[in-house]
């Protein structure tokens, strides 16, 4: 794993916009209704991993957890020997085309350990990953998935569930986090009468606004996590312009202030 997490640092350390994230801690964090909005392979490089409100999985250093693009889980985050640090890689559906879905049953979700060729794939990855160009990033995630499926979990090709409507909703405002999302606006981007829009939100048991809300909170949750900018232009950056509103959703979102997240990592 030494290696694997020096390469990833590397790459990271550079400044530019890459297929992956690395997340660390010094002390434990304790995150809820952590957002799942695309598949999301996590693999566990030093501390441990627990996941659920009853830590239902456990994800010691070593070992990979993929989970489904489901709407939310708890998490805890929790340092073994001064860090906490996890390579996360999130998947389109468009890559899981590659597999035929019908012939593998759908999981909630997909433990196993990185062993010495994932790991090196993964090292090779985070290196490649500073000179290749972004439109190149789908093919090197696509033949992790054939890595994965190759090596005997076959539940991967299931892990991509339909983008619901929300998902849609979600990929939209991602392009414009900090813009104004009115009725108007999402219904002429979609090209739906605004009774079709409220009426698939609400068999969704969802709404614009927590749609919006959730988009937000979820991108200035990896923000405190990848960055280290200030919460006050993390909370500009994804359109609140009070900072009091924007610690007040957070916490109510996820069980931790911004600001408390940010010193786990200090």
């Amino acid at each position: 794993m030494t290696a694997l997490s020096a390469a990833a640092k590397a790459a990271l350390a550079g400044g530019a916009p890459l297929p992956f994230s690395l997340y660390t801690s010094h002390t434990e964090q304790r995150i809820l209704n952590a957002p799942i909005l695309k598949p999301l392979l996590i693999c566990v490089l030093a501390g441990v991993k627990h996941l659920g409100r009853d830590a239902e999985l456990v994800c010691p250093a070593g070992s990979f957890v993929f989970l489904p693009n489901s709407p939310t889980i708890d998490m805890r985050n929790i340092p073994v020997n001064e860090e906490y640090c996890a390579m996360l890689i999130d998947f389109d559906h468009a890559d899981f085309h590659q597999f035929q879905r019908s012939a593998v049953p759908a999981r909630p979700h997909l433990l196993g350990p990185v062993d010495a060729v994932l790991a090196k794939t993964l090292q090779q990855f985070a290196e490649w990953s500073v000179y290749a160009p972004p439109g190149a990033w789908h093919f090197r995630k696509k033949e992790l998935l054939q890595l994965l499926y190759q090596a005997g979990h076959h539940g991967v090709a299931a892990m991509a569930a339909p983008p619901s409507f929300s998902h849609q909703l979600h990929d939209m405002i991602s392009a414009d986090i900090a813009g104004d999302w009115s009725v108007k606006r999402v219904t002429a981007a979609l090209a739906v009468s605004e009774s079709t829009l409220l009426r698939n939100l609400k068999a969704e048991g969802t709404d614009l606004l927590a749609i919006v809300n959730r988009t937000r909170l979820g991108h200035a949750l990896h923000l405190i996590q990848t960055t280290r900018d200030p919460i006050g232009r993390i909370a500009d950056r994804c359109g609140y312009y009070s900072q009091s509103r924007f610690t007040e959703k957070f916490k109510l979102l996820f069980g931790v202030t911004p600001t408390g997240l940010r010193k786990t990592r200090l």
